[in-house]
């Protein structure tokens, strides 16, 4: 027994597995693509339990460090409201110093790594968004609808943010890969896909992406410092030059149209969207601090002088 329990101390937490993270993302990688159908449709079956177990097993172990700070968030919709709000300050990964140190002192090379890491835990807002809006109700529906509208460009595909975000890859010559990608990175991006392809997990979904729309201007303002001070050409930054900005107009809607309306409707469903902007948020912060470790090394807790 005493073996078993330290085994279980020495395990490590699910968002550092590479081994689990790296198997869920080449899932998701090979279901959300188009496909045709399967002569072995029943081994393929198979292999998606298998594999959906793990992922709700992950997402259940995750789950369960956030459940008691979301239960305490109010069920009206202002004080709901409000309880989201604060986490732009409050929650995890809020305010990390690895951004100002991007925007004034990072390298080229280390911009690379960066922005490699940050491409290979993208798992695609629009689709996201897609996936998240089957069966809301109309009020929350629509203002998720209109998000999507922007994320592909309102019909420009020259405007659409996930070219965008491929450009930039292209202009700075770099190649995401499962492989030489970090643990915590494609835990986020398998976190969020989780929420979205799992109906019992829409709410999160709701909760994961409406944090991200209210905490990454901030973030990409720095980002995007940073590259217009290593001469990356406007055309190549433009997807942080526009998240710095639209994504503030994006929260404030959210905020209105999505999380008043859905808690207002449904009291109940409060905690859970609470759970997955926690869990969100999570992902985030240990991406930075994996990120901080990486670049300043040592504990990450010092930037390098």
């Amino acid at each position: 027994m005493a073996d078993c329990a330290l085994g279980e101390r020495l395990r490590p937490h699910p968002h550092y597995d590479h081994g689990l993270q790296a198997k869920l993302a080449r899932w998701n990688h090979d279901r959300l693509a188009p496909q045709t159908p399967c002569a072995d449709w029943l081994g393929e079956l198979r292999r998606e339990f298998d594999l959906k177990r793990i992922e709700l097993d992950y997402l259940e172990a995750t789950r369960a460090e956030h459940i008691a700070r979301a239960a305490a968030a109010p069920r009206d919709p202002d004080g709901f409201v409000a309880w989201f709000e604060a986490l732009k300050e409050t929650g995890p990964g809020q305010n990390d110093p690895l951004f100002p140190w991007l925007a004034e002192q990072a390298t080229l090379a280390e911009m690379r790594w960066f922005v490699e890491q940050e491409a290979a835990g993208e798992a695609g807002f629009d689709d996201l968004v897609a996936l998240s809006q089957v069966k809301l109700p109309a009020r929350a529906k629509l203002e998720l609808a209109r998000n999507y509208w922007d994320e592909m460009g309102r019909g420009n595909a020259k405007g659409m943010h996930g070219p965008m975000l491929e450009n930039l890859v292209r202009t700075l010559k770099i190649t995401p890969q499962i492989e030489t990608t970090l643990a915590p990175s494609l835990a986020l991006g398998n976190t969020m896909a989780a929420f979205a392809t799992n109906r019992t997990f829409a709410y999160h979904a709701i909760g994961a992406l409406g944090v991200i729309e209210m905490t990454a201007p901030w973030r990409a303002a720095q980002v995007s410092l940073a590259l217009r001070r290593l001469h990356v050409s406007a055309k190549a930054r433009h997807y942080f030059d526009l998240h710095a900005v639209l994504d503030v107009k994006h929260s404030e809607a959210w905020n209105k149209e999505v999380f008043h309306s859905l808690v207002a409707d449904t009291p109940d469903v409060a905690p859970y969207i609470a759970e997955g902007a926690l869990m969100r948020l999570q992902c985030g912060g240990e991406c930075f601090e994996a990120y901080r470790r990486h670049l300043w090394g040592g504990d990450g807790k010092a930037p390098p002088a």
